[in-house]
């Protein structure tokens, strides 16, 4: 897994044998590596190694209540969780911290799927 996620240095690797998933750990730097653009990077590794491989930040404190952005699949529509997954962005603060113009750029989404999914995160956050 570590060499098909290369050049990303990755921290550690937790792997499930029984579900075939592997939780890779890299530091905030490495991540957009591992992901790659559009996220190809980390779909051609899962089909090298034959692990759904799920990319989890090393360095954010537990003070920090960020919520993986797969929890909000009830409010949010698979496609769009996708293309924000894509770009590297897996998390409500990941999105939070980037400009609405910024993220209509970078993703398929228009400005006003991308104004509801702000609203939600930041709703979700303030509980």
């Amino acid at each position: 897994i570590t060499r098909a996620l290369s050049p990303a240095k990755v921290s550690s690797v937790k792997i499930n044998e029984d579900k075939k998933t592997a939780e890779v750990f890299l530091k905030v730097e490495e991540v957009s590596k591992a992901i790659g653009r559009g996220g190809y990077n980390i779909r051609l590794a899962g089909q090298l190694t034959g692990y759904e491989l799920d990319v989890i930040r090393e360095g954010l404190t537990e003070e920090e209540d960020d919520v993986e952005l797969r929890e909000f699949s009830d409010e949010i529509e698979e496609w769009v969780i996708e293309e924000f997954e894509k770009i590297g962005l897996d998390t409500a603060k990941s999105i939070l911290d980037q400009d609405v113009a910024d993220l209509v750029r970078r993703t398929d989404l228009e400005e006003e799927t991308v104004l509801e999914i702000v609203r939600i995160l930041r709703e979700e956050l303030e509980r």
